[in-house]
């Protein structure tokens, strides 16, 4: 695709513990990381965020006695599924993969998501309970943007957020699907996070690339 001078690139947690050998990896997460790098340097506004966890987060499975990874529980602000221990704050997993360096070079913004140990956050603009911001809606008015491509991990969740939050914030929205991995957890009926997903792009108008 070619950028407009309006464009940010949204370039989603391309960290160490969601790729292959990490500790919530997602399948071939590291092979889009060069051509995040390449897709970057074209684009005049470049963000990318940081999941960055303090230990013992609620997210997490070990904080909850008896609870396994990938299951679901009970938040204040509605389900939440619970992870394996990811992204700890400082740790080699919360590191930048070494793919995205010249995307990092370029970037404006760094935006570190998920430090409130009572909250998990998905998306780029706001955390799970829906209506704490993070800051970002702001700074993209601010720098003119009106239209949001999003790349990175994880395509049904994290990716998949960020991309409806832009639109329920006004901005356009498109998601750059050879460039993004997901998860696929199975759900309801034989479907998956990532059907689920793409039936939420279509409702909402985020258009896949």
């Amino acid at each position: 695709m070619t950028p407009l001078p309006t464009d940010a690139l949204i370039v989603i947690d391309p960290q160490n513990d969601f790729c292959p050998g990490g500790a919530l990896a997602v399948g071939d997460g590291d092979a889009i990381m060069p051509g995040i790098a390449t897709l970057a340097a074209r684009f005049a506004h470049v963000v990318i965020t940081q999941d960055w966890h303090p230990a013992g987060h609620s997210s997490f499975a070990s904080s909850h006695p008896g609870a396994v990874p990938f299951s679901t529980t009970m938040m204040p602000y509605g389900e939440q599924v619970l992870w394996p221990d990811h992204c700890v704050q400082g740790s080699h997993g919360a590191a930048f993969h070494p793919g995205i360096a010249r995307a990092i070079d370029h970037a404006q913004m760094i935006l570190r998501k998920g430090g409130n140990p009572a909250i998990d956050s998905y998306s780029a603009f706001r955390e799970n309970d829906r209506s704490t911001a993070t800051g970002l809606a702001g700074f993209l008015r601010d720098t003119g943007v009106t239209r949001c491509v999003l790349v990175g991990l994880a395509y049904d969740f994290c990716v998949g957020w960020s991309a409806l939050d832009a639109v329920a914030h006004g901005f356009e929205a498109v998601v750059v699907k050879d460039l993004s991995r997901a998860i696929g957890m199975p759900i309801a009926d034989g479907r998956t996070t990532l059907d689920d997903i793409e039936d939420r792009f279509a409702a909402a108008g985020v258009t896949i690339a």
